[in-house]
This record gives structure tokens, sequence and C-alpha cells, in this order.
């Protein structure tokens, strides 16, 4: 845009001075655009960077979330098969404490047999005793009887020798009954001490049942920990497959977003570059230019073209 120049009073002066005024419109709409193109190439620029600059975020995240979903889901297996081993546990040990508490009945019952075994043979040594007793007192008697067969002479002889032989036989019944007697006091002994050993193992063996109950039971409360804890995991295998999902959509979105800055970015630097091409005059404010279009700014600028002469007395220049 040419140098305004001052002119006359008349239609041709009229005219110069509208067109000055429209001149410095122009100018004011060129610089406004100028520094609008140039703000929008600045925003459109900032907008590109941050969106690539998000995109990268999001591809990091959605990669993050993927390996966290893979890890997550190799750890809901394991945790299934704990669980599943848990409760396998949990049965083989209710089938224990089943058998121990079995165990422990039947010690019970051995222990009552014993102690009915070593009543039996206290009524047997009582039963002993009374033939030892009758022994005893057959052997008086065949004394007797000898003594009275030898009083009678030749007649009681036959029948000394018959209280000599129940005498004999009193003696060895004596001697059988000291001797079953001896057996059945030892019998009693270690019926006795196998019954207080019975005693002892079927305590031990309650407490060993009480101890596999209270496994029993932590296995039972591992068990339904276990399944807990896997169903927890399944839910937030589920939330990370679904924030995964958004993730890659907002992957997605944030690509459209960058391309269309890019987009903008584009428009921006060629609305600059349409701005440069406007010239104004010496002296006018111009807006620094986007660093994409420095180069054709430092083009040589298009001279304008040289003033016609008006033979006119207020000596007007070319627009």
């Amino acid at each position: 845009m040419g140098i305004r120049q001052d002119r006359g009073r008349n239609e041709i002066g009229q005219l110069f001075l509208g067109l000055s005024a429209m001149q410095d419109k122009l100018k004011t709409l060129v610089m406004s655009l100028r520094s609008s193109s140039e703000h929008v190439y600045s925003g459109a620029s900032d907008i590109s960077s941050g969106s690539q600059d998000l995109s990268s975020r999001t591809e990091q995240q959605a990669s993050a979330l993927q390996q966290t979903a893979s890890s997550m889901e190799q750890m809901a297996t394991t945790v299934g098969k704990n669980a599943e081993i848990a409760q396998e546990a949990d049965q083989l040990s209710v089938a224990a404490s089943q058998s121990a508490e079995a165990s422990g009945e039947e010690v019970e019952r051995t222990v009552k047999l014993m102690r009915e075994i070593a009543a039996s043979a206290d009524r047997v040594n009582d039963i002993i005793g009374v033939i030892d007793s009758i022994a005893f007192q057959t052997n008086i008697l065949a004394l007797n009887a000898s003594v009275e067969a030898a009083r009678a002479g030749e007649q009681g002889r036959g029948f000394a020798v018959v209280a000599s032989e129940v005498r004999s036989l009193a003696t060895r019944s004596a001697e059988s009954a000291k001797e079953i007697r001896g057996l059945i006091e030892q019998t009693t002994t270690q019926i006795n001490s196998g019954a207080t050993q019975a005693e002892r193992s079927g305590e031990t063996l309650n407490q060993t049942v009480d101890a596999i109950r209270q496994v029993t039971t932590l296995m039972g409360e591992i068990s339904t920990a276990t399944r807990e804890q896997n169903s927890g995991i399944e839910q937030i295998n589920a939330a990370l497959t679904e924030m995964d999902s958004v993730t890659q959509q907002n992957a997605a979105l944030v690509q459209q977003t960058s391309s269309a800055a890019n987009a903008l970015e584009g428009q921006a630097s060629q609305l600059a570059t349409l701005m440069a091409t406007f010239r104004l005059a010496e002296g006018s404010e111009q807006p620094a230019a986007p660093p994409a279009l420095e180069a054709q700014q430092r083009r040589p600028a298009v001279k304008p073209a040289a003033p016609q002469t008006v033979n006119s007395n207020d000596d007007w220049d070319e627009f």
C-alpha cells in the first residue's frame, strides 16, 4: 500500500481522503489479521505438541495397562490354582479329622475292654484264692486221715494210701494255684499298664484331633478367603480390561486430535503466509512472523510500481 498523500479540497481530494481512510482501515485489518494468524499458528503449534505428547503418554499408559492386565490374568490363574489346592487341603483335613476321631473312639473302646479284662482277671484271682484255700483244707484233711489210718493199724493201711494220694493232689493243686495266681497278677499288671498307656495315647490322640479340627477350621477359612480373593482379582481384571479398552479409545481420539491439530497448524501456517504477502508502509508496526515464515520474510520484497504523475493541482500518487 502506497503512502498517503495530502490532496486538495476538490472532488479528487475528497476521493483521496476516502481512499486514505479506507487505507487506514485496511492497514488496521491486515495488522489484526496478521496478529490473529500468528496467535492461531502459535496455539495450533502448542496444541499439536501437546497432542503428540498426550498421544505418547496415552500409548505408554495403554501399554502399562496391558502389562498389568496380563499380570493380573497370571495372578488370577495362580490364585485359582491356590483356591483349588486349598479346597483339596480342606477336604483332606476334614477326612484326617474324621479318621482321628474314629481312632480316638477305637482307643476308648480298647481301654474299656482292657479294664474289663483286668476286672475279669481279678475275679479269676479270687477264684484261684478259693481253690488254694480248698487245696490247703484238703491237705489238712488228708494229713488228719493219714494220722487216723496210722492209728487204725493194719486195717487203715489202704485208707492211708488214699489219704497220701489226696494230700499229694492237694499239694500239687496248691502249687498250680500259686503259679496261676502269679501269672494272673503279672497279666493284670500288664493289662493295667497297657490300659494306662492306652489312656495316655487316647489323650494324645484327642489333642491331635483338636489340633486337626483347628487346622480344618483354618483351612476352611483359607479356602473361603482364597475364593473371595479370586473373585476380587477377577473383578479387578475385568475393570483393567475395561480401562484398557477405554484407554485404547482415548488413544484413538488423541490420534485424531493430533491429526486435527497438525491440520490446524498447517492451515494457520498458510494463513500466516498469506498475511505476510501484505506489505505495510514503513514505520508501521509489524508483528513477528512465526518460525515457519521467517524464511519467507527474509526474501526481498517486491518493489511497488513507480507513481504516475497526474497533471492536476492536487498531485496525487498511486494507491
